[in-house]
């Protein structure tokens, strides 16, 4: 039988696609998980792919790559979708269907499946990289194919005896290192705050404010309150710290690729501080010319990333501009988080273009203001003319 690789997540619809790949096309299934952070159960993973007659499982811990190749550009970034979504989800995608090409090359697979939506934004992320990466590989996705929806999944697998964990009966959840996507269930409905269960690191337990330093090094967090550790540990320690401050939730109207207008629920805190630090300290260092055109790049990045094309050339064009800006992105930022919110209220840098002298109103500044008024007569020369003309012609 020919063979088909599955990126499998041990839930629903993967599960689901197994039996498909076996039954209507006839294929052996060779199942692949990713380990970028989703705190699962790896072992447990392994057993219900075997339970469900996959020829092989393949576990690879991609965590380091995960967050030296796609979370890190994504901060030097400042990367949110429409300005909201730190794109934890979409990040991973192309790693995963990167990884999945791989594993169907060693194992001499002629296809990769996997468990997307027809409606979703996944299915765009996936199958671009895959056909980029080789376009000799067939793409197999039972879930869009065939139109399935989710209660008909369900019913699927009680037919055929897959178990299916009670929280994925209500939501659709996806987790990484750099946060949890939330979906289905009650949230669909847009008027219902989503319920307390859905998250898992934003509970408001900690009833006092907290300042916490980040200190960065040429735009990557390197340590917190003056402790240096990986990126792993200081992203487990943030969500840590922010989501028992309540800092995290993202509850947002989308425009997803395939053209609908969707609820997204998001619990990002460590991505959502880091950002917001990052950002700040750009502003500190960087001038007000390679800010206001990184801004366009920023979003323009955002944007690719989320609609599934990590492998386009510009993707390597913006990541060159935006690595060259970092290299004064140096400093420590300090926040501070309490009931649900986040500020930054400190920040230092060695590159810094704050210049105390300058800006200062006290009688030490060194600025001297009667330069000003010529600076001001230019500056508005052309709008001045222009507004003369238009009384003019009113007389």
């Amino acid at each position: 039988m020919n063979k088909v690789v599955l990126a499998f997540s041990g839930g629903l619809d993967t599960s689901v696609c197994v039996k498909y790949l076996q039954k209507l096309h006839h294929l052996d299934v060779i199942t692949l998980t990713v380990d970028v952070g989703q705190n699962d159960d790896f072992k447990e993973i392994e057993k219900i792919s075997s339970k469900l007659g996959a020829i092989d499982h393949v576990y690879v811990d991609a965590k380091q790559e995960f967050l030296r190749d796609y979370v890190v550009p994504s901060i030097k970034a400042n990367a949110l979708y429409q300005q909201k979504y730190p794109l934890a989800t979409a990040l991973s995608r192309p790693l995963i269907a990167k990884k999945a090409v791989e594993v169907a090359n060693d194992h001499s697979a002629v296809a990769i499946s996997h468990g997307c939506t027809g409606k979703g934004n996944d299915q765009v992320r996936f199958d671009i990289t895959i056909h980029s990466l080789d376009p000799n590989l067939n793409i197999i996705a039972p879930i869009r194919d065939m139109n399935l929806t989710r209660d008909k999944e369900l019913e699927y697998a009680n037919e055929n005896g897959i178990k299916i964990a009670e929280v994925a009966k209500k939501y659709s959840i996806d987790e990484n290192l750099w946060g949890r996507a939330i979906e289905g269930g009650s949230l669909e409905n847009l008027e219902i705050e989503p319920p307390e269960d859905a998250f898992r690191f934003v509970k408001e337990s900690n009833t006092f404010a907290t300042d916490v330093t980040i200190g960065f090094e040429r735009g990557i967090p390197v340590s917190i309150d003056g402790n240096r550790m990986d990126l792993e540990l200081l992203v487990q320690k943030l969500n840590d710290i922010a989501g028992s401050h309540g800092v995290g939730i993202i509850d947002h109207i989308e425009d997803r690729v395939i053209g609908i207008k969707s609820r997204e629920v998001y619990e990002a805190p460590a991505a959502l501080i880091l950002i917001e630090t990052h950002r700040d300290l750009e502003k500190l260092v960087l001038t007000n010319h390679e800010l206001r055109f990184k801004f366009h790049v920023d979003d323009q990045w955002a944007w690719m990333a989320y609609s599934g094309l990590w492998l386009d050339p510009l993707m390597t064009d913006l990541n060159a501009f935006i690595s060259q800006t970092q290299q004064r992105v140096t400093g420590d930022i300090k926040v501070k988080m309490h009931n649900g919110s986040y500020r930054v209220v400190g920040r230092k840098s060695t590159f810094s273009l704050y210049d105390n002298s300058t800006v200062t109103y006290m009688s030490k500044s060194n600025f001297d203001q009667k330069l000003a008024t010529g600076f001001v007569t230019l500056w508005g020369l052309q709008s001045s003319a222009a507004n003369s003309k238009i009384w003019e012609n009113k007389e």
